[in-house]
Order: structure tokens, then sequence, then C-alpha cells
């Protein structure tokens, strides 16, 4: 298995740890895996990047552990945009970054969020991750919330 795409600076793919995955899907039951790689997808039913999950509906319950590089926000993006969607449920994977304009404009006040104590191991990696990392949730009819900010 190349561990240098799943735990390197040379790479902004960043693989989902099983059992921190297996958890949350006893909780939520995913669908769909919104942002996967064939040898790393973690429902039955997912996207790759040439699917191009940006361009394709998210319907159901969508897993998101997406490219954590420049285009990020483009990602919480549609995840907020989806989640609009009647009975559509998103969950992110994500840096915990609160300084970001995407956390702001799509998360901060209109999703749950669950900061993740520690730093994770990504993929088969020993090391533990150089960021901290934060769970985001988009509830159907999270739109309530937006008032908070």
């Amino acid at each position: 298995m190349n561990t240098d795409v799943m735990f390197s600076s040379k790479t902004d793919l960043w693989e989902t740890p099983q059992e921190f995955f297996d958890r949350l899907n006893d909780e939520f039951g995913f669908d769909l895996d919104v942002c996967a790689l064939p040898e790393n997808a973690k429902c039955a039913s997912y996207y790759t990047p040439d699917q191009d999950g940006l361009s394709q509906p998210w319907d159901g319950v969508c897993w998101c552990n997406p490219p954590y590089g420049r285009d990020i926000g483009k990602w919480v993006q549609k995840a907020y945009e989806e989640n609009k969607k009647e009975n559509n449920f998103i969950v992110m994977l994500l840096l915990a970054r609160t300084d970001t304009k995407w956390f702001h404009d799509y998360i901060y006040g209109k999703a749950e969020i669950r900061f993740v104590k520690g730093r994770l191991k990504f993929g088969e990696s020993k090391n533990s991750a150089p960021f901290p990392s934060m769970v985001v949730v988009f509830r159907p009819k999270m739109e309530m919330l937006e008032g908070l900010e």
C-alpha cells in the first residue's frame, strides 16, 4: 500500500482512519462517500476524483473527507448547499481551521461541530497528523441555526 498518498506533506489526500470512520458510521449509517479513491472508499457507493464529487448530487447520508488543499472550501460549500436539499445529511472530516472563510461562511452557526481530541493518524501512518481535526455534521433543517452568528 502506498502510504505516501495517505500520509504525507506531498499530498492533500488523508485517508480516514477506519476505526474512526466505523464509530461515525455506527452513529449515522452512511450511504455515499462523496470523495474517495477506489482503494479507500468507506461506503459501497462512492465518487472518485474522475467522477468529480463536486459536480455530482449528494443524496442520503453522505460521508466526506475531502482533499485538504486549496479547494477544501469548495467541498465545504458543496456540503452546505447539498444539505439544503430535502433530507440530505452530510458528515465531513476537516482540518480544524476556524480562522478560514469557508468555516465562517458555511459551518459556523450552520452545522454541528465536533472537535477531535488529539491528532488523528491517517491511513496506516504511525505518526499523528500535523494538524487538528473536526467533524462537521450538516443535519437536515440546519438552516434554523444560521441566526446564531
